[in-house]
């Protein structure tokens, strides 16, 4: 069959005859995953025997093809769809690049060698990573709330590019003093910058 531009990957056919033999098996193990009464090692033990795929496994794999192949296709076709993907990967790229500028120190190695440090250190940069999502999404919203009372409302397309992950506004060196505004001592939040001198919203936020 002549799939066009495609025709050098699909070279391949689902085996649907090894997925019909372990149906069964197959909604068993779904089944299991998603109510959570079989552990991980148990279900690596039904997929493999040492290094070489049982039955089972095979026929989770040619499934597994199904949806892959389905994902690609939506992927080839659908410019919204692969926009969305984009979208995803930069947030996650964004969060491990703030990762990476708090936990500089050691270059963004863990290097405790027993596990209850390395659990420890992950715990302490997932919090002040989630310490500066909070702080810059409370800002954030201040900024646009801010714009509205002024009834100078930001573009809803500069909203959507909005991200708390941002960090290039955050002292990540030198000496920190905890010296609080006034409002801030009593749960409030400091005042928002003079924009007046500021030509842009995107410099309006981060000086914010």
């Amino acid at each position: 069959m002549d799939y066009g531009e495609l025709s050098k990957l699909a070279s391949h056919k689902v085996n649907t005859t090894l997925i019909a033999e372990h149906w069964d098996d197959l909604l068993r193990l779904a089944g299991s995953l998603i109510l959570g009464t079989v552990q991980a090692p148990d279900i690596l033990l039904s997929l493999t025997r040492g290094k070489t795929p049982t039955g089972l496994g095979r026929a989770a794999a040619e499934l597994g093809r199904i949806a892959k192949t389905l994902h690609l296709l939506e992927y080839i076709q659908d410019e919204d769809y692969r926009r969305r993907i984009l979208i995803q990967l930069n947030r996650g790229e964004l969060r491990n690049s703030l990762a990476r500028v708090i936990h500089h120190g050691q270059r963004g190695e863990v290097r405790e060698r027993y596990k209850e440090g390395q659990e420890d250190h992950l715990s302490a940069l997932g919090l002040i990573v989630n310490a500066v999502v909070v702080w810059n999404s409370r800002y954030l919203q201040a900024v646009l709330d801010w714009l509205e009372v002024v009834d100078e409302p930001a573009n809803p397309e500069d909203i959507a590019r909005l991200s708390p992950l941002r960090f290039e506004h955050i002292n990540m060196l030198g000496r920190y003093h905890f010296d609080l505004h006034d409002e801030a001592k009593y749960g409030g939040m400091r005042p928002l910058r003079d924009p007046d001198s500021l030509e842009t919203f995107e410099e309006f936020w981060r000086a914010a």
